[in-house]
């Protein structure tokens, strides 16, 4: 089996799952129903609930949906949403705005491409569908002629905050953002006034950007929606180091 996207581009990866883009509206419906079962669902984000069972909004339709599907059901196992420039474009922004203040930036945005909503079914979670995700995304991003993906990357206060606080505590020290991309979430999640886990857990979606060579881009925001502390994150493709480019199957995105 090859992974695939929209334009050709394929590269044999599972026996079971396939990459690349949602072409119909019932593709759409099937990547919010998902999104809808994996945030209200599995993980209790109340402030998300729908009658109609559907995690949407006005961002969707200006952008491009990612996704994983099983080759023998063909369901839908993982998605993330993907934002060009054209799209952020004709919203006159990027989701990231409602957390953070991008002013420093303005000078990236016709090469950035914005990531977000990833998820995975809880039956299909162990590695094989975000590794896909991630690779997808990245060819997404050449495709787009962009150098740069951002996004905001989630880490769950279901702990009451700790965890968020010692992730904070240590990419700050290690993974910081040159001070010409720093950026200020409207609302700050008080890591100052919190505890640190004597451990920090990273989450696997952002552990893998840190592996590719972003930057978390300043202080968290606190999201009460999703019920997380949320960094901005930053990728430059210059960044990517050849070998974990390698991993993936995208070497040209290392040149």
């Amino acid at each position: 089996m090859q992974l695939t996207t929209a334009t050709g581009y394929a590269r044999a990866l599972s026996p079971r799952l396939v990459v690349g883009m949602a072409t119909t509206s019932h593709d759409v419906r099937a990547v919010q129903r998902l999104r809808y079962r994996v945030f209200v669902e599995n993980l209790g984000l109340t402030a998300l609930k729908r009658a109609d069972g559907l995690d949407s909004d006005e961002f969707d339709e200006h952008c491009d949906h990612l996704v994983v599907r099983d080759v023998d059901s063909l369901k839908i196992v993982g998605t993330y949403r993907l934002l060009s420039p054209a799209g952020a474009r004709r919203l006159g922004r990027v989701y990231s705005e409602n957390e953070f203040d991008l002013g420093r930036l303005n000078g990236l945005r016709g090469r950035m491409v914005e990531a977000g909503r990833a998820c995975v079914h809880p039956d299909y979670r162990g590695g094989s569908v975000l590794m896909m995700l991630w690779a997808g995304l990245l060819d997404y991003v050449r495709r787009q002629h962009c150098d740069y993906f951002v996004g905001c990357a989630s880490i769950s206060l279901a702990d009451g905050g700790h965890n968020a606080v010692a992730v904070y505590d240590t990419l700050r020290r290690t993974h910081l953002a040159p001070a010409e991309y720093r950026v200020t979430p409207h609302l700050p999640f008080p890591h100052e006034k919190l505890e640190a886990a004597r451990t920090a857990q990273v989450p696997p979606l952002l552990k893998g950007y840190l592996r590719s060579g972003a930057w978390i881009c300043g202080e968290p925001a606190w999201d009460p929606d999703f019920d997380s502390a949320d960094l901005f994150v930053l990728l430059p493709l210059a960044n990517m180091d050849a070998r974990y480019a390698r991993h993936y199957g995208v070497e040209e995105l290392a040149a």
